[in-house]
């Protein structure tokens, strides 16, 4: 005797339609990886949904499809903008539902990273015309929006600030990020020149070297350092007494330069890095400076050494072998120690 048995065979979820209809997309628009829904009639059988900004594919899972629903995810990739999702069917049938893919800010560049009380600085990148708030990352200070687009963020930094260097949390409506510029508080910074020379500072150049309003990153006026053609220049400053102590808790050396008409690469020189005194052949440290621009340096002293003969240090500088093609103009501006 046989004994057969059958399975019933299991009924599909949803079929394709020749007349698809998406009448309502929620939420209307979304960032990554937002659950959306989409309703209406003859939207079974779904076998592809792409975003259309690059054709980014979603991940299709049947269990969440049905004749009159489906829900899925927006990718991790998905472009930020208006666009349409593109759907497909298993029958060929493509319909279409516009939706406007929210991105998280992003920054880019920034005007400068050093700052006064209630000096503006630009914030330049992408996502930025629909932030919502800037706050002092980890703290509850938040910094007025000046002005916004697409690309740019214009806020005006707090009056004042306990904290010497910090990061931003921006928020759209995306969500919230974190920058990885950090910004510096001028107010809370040791200050070697800043549109002058700091306290007990001043010209302690090998070449001609003065205060020069002809260009400034920060305030009005920076140090104009000339290094001649084929000599050995070590341009900077000096602090004959009391010297600069390796006591204060400072972790960082931060200047600005404008290059020459060339690039040129300089080398950090003190009078107590362990090559020797101030202006001599230490390369332990090198400066590339690109020609024509504002350069931003921002060096750990754990890794420059300043203080690695003795404290306190009473010379501080960059230094060339040369140049041999030609005069070398360069302006520092913001030359200060951070803690």
């Amino acid at each position: 005797m046989l004994i057969a048995s059958c399975e019933k065979e299991a009924k599909p979820l949803s079929t394709a339609s020749s007349n698809p209809a998406a009448n309502k997309i929620e939420p209307g628009q979304g960032a990554a990886n937002a659950l959306l829904t989409v309703t209406g009639s003859g939207l079974g059988a779904i076998t592809g949904i792409w975003f259309e900004k690059d054709s980014v594919e979603v991940n299709v899972n049947p269990n969440l499809n049905t004749d009159n629903a489906i829900l899925f995810r927006i990718p991790a990739d998905a472009v930020p903008g208006q666009q349409n999702i593109l759907f497909k069917n298993s029958a060929g049938v493509e319909f279409k539902v516009p939706f406007t893919v929210l991105g998280l800010p992003a920054i880019t560049t920034v005007s400068n990273y050093n700052f006064t009380a209630g000096a503006e600085i630009t914030l330049t990148g992408k996502n930025l015309d629909d932030v919502t708030k800037v706050l002092i990352s980890g703290a509850a200070t938040e910094l007025t929006v000046v002005s916004k687009t697409a690309t740019s963020l214009v806020v005006k930094m707090p009056a004042s600030t306990a904290l010497s260097l910090f990061k931003l949390d921006i928020t759209n409506a995306a969500g919230t990020i974190t920058t990885t510029q950090e910004f510096v508080s001028i107010d809370n910074a040791y200050a070697v020149f800043l549109d002058g020379y700091g306290a007990g500072w001043d010209n302690g150049s090998w070449g001609p070297a003065e205060i020069s309003s002809a260009f400034a990153k920060s305030g009005t006026r920076s140090f104009k350092a000339t290094y001649g053609k084929g000599g050995w220049s070590a341009d900077g400053f000096a602090n004959w007494s009391p010297g600069m102590d390796n006591s204060a808790g400072y972790r960082y050396f931060s200047f600005w330069v404008k290059g020459a008409d060339r690039d040129l690469t300089y080398y950090l020189t003190a009078d107590k890095k362990a090559g020797g005194d101030y202006g001599n052949s230490d390369k332990s440290t090198p400066i590339v400076v690109p020609a024509n621009v504002w350069t931003y340096y921002k060096l750990k002293i754990e890794d420059i050494g300043l203080w690695a003969t003795g404290s306190p240090m009473q010379r501080l500088g960059w230094m060339i072998q040369g140049p041999n093609d030609g005069d070398a103009v360069l302006y520092f501006d913001d030359v200060i120690f951070i803690k």
